[in-house]
């Protein structure tokens, strides 16, 4: 018999216009994640060197400076704060404890002083997944790594100037990564089990005019949504065929990344920058670098923590 082939998944729907619930004129906003301890919403400014965090229930807002770069964050399962990276490493940061610096765990490229770390997530087994990047967006020197909560670090792929992602499928058995200079999104076999990587391909191209794939993320019916820089909106596709099933259009033009979050998951946060626009481009786009909220029809999933 016959397998039968792939379900298409089908279209979302937006449940109203996207709104920007906070102005903060980001250089380089990054990093979004959903607290389901706190009911809050992580996102940071990397080249700002700051992490913010709004509490939708109250309108509550908080920031931390930083002296160095901060790209990505993820909850921890077994202690308070959280997991993030910095320019060149990995560390735990505990925003109660905001006069206690991060506690550096682990560099990975002391042969590289102009990489940086990007963006980054768990998987399901509490694995944080970063890439790095060439700080000038140009070197093939960026690679994906995965740090362990046991402390341990592997290279995984290599070759990048400029990573982003990752996310997975619904099942976990395909991990995606953005090559985002050369415009595409790389798709992997991932064992769930062993951690480790097999059988790269490319699985998605952007087109001409609507910029490169940036942060991403997956919902709870399987569908992939990567932000557009350069594009001006947050795409949705199908996870088989890679087909977009929609999009949402944002008032500026650097879209770096999305996440669902809220009491009940359906809402998507978005992230932006003003980095890269002349003063013709920022006066037009007064809310380049705010952090943008929109309602869906589906919910996401919960963000996965950190296992140490």
């Amino acid at each position: 018999m016959n397998a039968s082939p792939p379900r298409a998944a089908s279209a979302p729907r937006m449940l109203g216009a996207p709104e920007c619930v906070w102005s903060a004129g980001a250089t380089l906003g990054e990093g979004v994640a959903w607290s389901i301890r706190e009911q809050a919403v992580y996102w940071v400014d990397i080249l700002g060197h700051r992490l913010y965090r709004w509490h939708p229930a109250t309108g509550q807002r908080r920031s931390w400076q930083f002296g160095e770069e901060i790209s990505a964050v993820a909850e921890r399962a077994q202690a308070p704060g959280l997991l993030v990276t910095l320019r060149h490493g990995f560390a735990f940061f505990d925003p109660a404890q905001p006069d206690t610096p991060p506690r550096l765990l682990h560099r990975p490229e002391p042969d590289q002083p102009g990489n940086r770390f990007n963006d980054g997530k768990c998987d399901a087994r509490g694995r944080f997944w970063g890439g790095t990047m060439d700080f000038a967006c140009e070197a093939p020197t960026g690679a994906l790594y995965r740090f362990d909560p046991d402390g341990s670090c592997s290279r995984h792929d290599h070759g990048f100037p400029v990573t982003n992602g990752p996310t997975w499928s619904a099942d976990g058995r395909t991990l995606y990564f953005n090559d985002t200079v050369r415009g595409c999104v790389l798709a992997y076999d991932f064992d769930m089990d062993a951690g480790t990587l097999s059988g790269r391909r490319e699985w998605l191209r952007f087109g001409p005019g609507d910029g490169v794939p940036d942060g991403m993320t997956t919902d709870a019916a399987g569908r992939l949504w990567i932000a557009h820089w350069g594009g001006a909106c947050v795409s949705c596709h199908d996870p088989d065929s890679g087909a977009e099933l929609g999009r949402i259009a944002l008032p500026t033009s650097h879209i770096t990344n999305c996440a669902f979050g809220g009491e009940d998951l359906r809402t998507l946060f978005v992230t932006s920058a003003c980095s890269g626009l002349d003063a013709a481009q920022r006066a037009a786009e007064p809310l380049a670098g705010g952090l943008f909220a929109v309602r869906t029809d589906s919910p996401g999933r919960p963000a996965h923590r950190f296992g140490g």
